[in-house]
Order: structure tokens, then sequence, then C-alpha cells
């Protein structure tokens, strides 16, 4: 079997498989820093199960819009798994690791996702599409932005290479920049996936929710798939966060040993960033819509700040 395919299928198989994890202990944290015991951190697991064996139940008012957004979500987040190495770096192929092309499928997933949400009728899914857009158009530009600094600092655009590069000249020491960068992909990481203080995924208070509202029609195992897309989603930014700052441990030979370090490290290290996560959320409230701005602000200055030092310095 081709090398290529063989990173594929683990990469992808990891990425599919692992996701839910992460999403259950960032609750849990979440729910122990409060007070509280929390769900199981096979919880999103158990849910999963459960609603892919439910009914789908469409709206009166929808179209095929509504019934091909999930396994539009869910294909999206499969292939553009293929460009974040996770386990193993390969040697790029086909452009696959293109830095420009994977924001395009993420900007694809959302797009449906927002036309799903109207596509109901919903007067909920509306106002959460509605929002949904609104703050997109403010932080799509500065991940463009955030991302080319990624990309002015390591002198490519694919991120098979980036992380090739960081992991074998030691980069985190030589080139502080990175850290910066890793602030701000920190910032993105959070508004991307819905998370305190811009989004909160757990609420179904109409006033605040964006995320929920646009799955809020969704039923069965459509919502399964939805859920499912959004913890990959999650996972493959996590999974660039960490191959910026602590590359250590992933694999770049295609052996049995290496796999099996490189997945064991990368749980531990995703794992460590999940309660990063956690704590971050507990520490701060939702944010008003017309707040955000200053946050999305931080991630710009940082990214900002690092293309005038490649360039001038």
């Amino acid at each position: 079997m081709n090398a290529f395919v063989q990173y594929s299928v683990l990469n992808v198989l990891f990425a599919v498989l692992v996701s839910p994890l992460f999403m259950s202990l960032i609750k849990k944290v979440k729910a122990l820093a409060q007070g509280r015991k929390g769900p199981s951190l096979f919880q999103m697991y158990y849910n999963l199960w459960k609603l892919l064996k439910k009914e789908v139940i469409y709206s009166s008012n929808s179209s095929w819009i509504m019934r091909v957004t999930p396994y539009v979500n869910i294909t999206v987040m499969a292939v553009a798994a293929l460009f974040v190495p996770l386990i193993l770096i390969p040697q790029p192929v086909y452009g696959i690791g293109n830095i420009i092309l994977f924001l395009y499928l993420l900007s694809l997933a959302k797009f449906f996702m927002a036309l799903s949400g109207l596509d109901a009728g919903s007067a909920f899914g509306g106002m959460g599409s509605s929002r949904e857009m609104t703050i997109s158009a403010l932080i799509e530009t500065i991940t463009i932005v955030v991302f080319a600094a990624l990309a002015f600092a390591l002198k490519t655009t694919n991120l098979h290479e980036m992380f090739l590069q960081i992991l074998e000249s030691n980069m985190l020491f030589l080139n502080p920049v990175l850290i910066l960068i890793s602030i701000s992909v920190f910032i993105v990481l959070i508004v991307e996936t819905a998370r305190v203080p811009v989004d909160n995924p757990e609420t179904h208070l109409e006033l605040t929710m964006i995320h929920e509202a646009m799955i809020l029609e969704q039923s069965g195992k459509n919502l399964a798939l939805m859920e499912w897309s959004h913890a990959i989603k999650q996972l493959l930014f996590m999974g660039i966060l960490i191959n910026i700052l602590f590359p250590w441990g992933i694999a770049v030979a295609l052996t049995q040993y290496s796999i099996v370090v490189s997945m064991l490290a990368f749980l531990v290290k995703a794992s460590v960033l999940a309660v990063a996560v956690g704590l971050f959320e507990s520490s701060c409230a939702k944010s008003r819509l017309f707040h955000l701005p200053s946050l999305f602000t931080i991630a710009l200055f940082f990214s900002v700040i690092t293309i005038l030092i490649e360039v001038f310095a």
C-alpha cells in the first residue's frame, strides 16, 4: 500500500475516533472547576451512539440542503484531517497540506451549516446563522492573517512542511515568534469551535446560542454527524496548535513502533491542551456579541507583529 494512502487512513481514522474524547474532557474539566462531578469521559461516544439509532425528522419547510449538510460537513472534516498531521508527518502529495485549501474546506462546511439553519424555517436557526456569518465576517480575515503569519515565519504554505521544519530544527526556541502565533491560533481555536467567551456549545438559551441554533432542527443520525464533525474540527485546530508548540513525539517514519508512540504522545498533549481550554472557559464569561471584536483584535495584533518581524527583521 502506498505510504500516503496509509497515512490518509491512519490520520483520518485517528481523528474520527478520538475527537469525541476531547469534547467530553473539556466538559469534565469545566464541571470540576465549577465544583460538579461532570460527565464521563466517554459521554459523547454514548450520545453519538444513541443519536445514530434515532429516527431523523425533517421540518416541513426544509429542502435538500438540510438533508445533505450533515454528510457534507463530516466529509469535509474527513478531508481536512488529511491536511493536519496528528500522528505522522508524510511527504506532501498533490497539494495536500496547503493551508489555503484547508481554510476553504472549513469555510465550505460552515457555509452549509449556516444554510441548513436557515433552511428549516426556524426563527432560532435564522438567528444562529445570522450571528455565525457576522462573526465569520470578522474572524475569517483574521484567521487568514494568522496563518499568513505562520507561513511567513516558516517560509511555506504547506502544513506538513511547516510541522516537519519545526520538528527537525527545534524552531520553538530559535524562533520565538511561534509563541506569538500560538496565542493567535489559540484564539482562533476558541472562536471556530464555538467556545466561551464567543459562544457556549452547551446552552439552548435563545439569546446566546449560535452554533446550537444552527443545528437545533437536526435530529437522529444527522445530528450525530453534525456533532461529530464539530468535534473533528476542534481536534484539527488543537493539532495545529500542538504541532506548533510541542511537535515532539509525532512520527516521521511509517513504522509500527513510531505510530504507537506518536498516538500516545498526541493523546497526552491533546489532553493537556483540552484541560487548558476547559480552564480558560471556566475563567471567563460569555461576552456580548459587540464585545467580541476586542478578542479578535488580540489575534490580529500578534499576527501582524509576527509578519512585521519576519519582513523587516
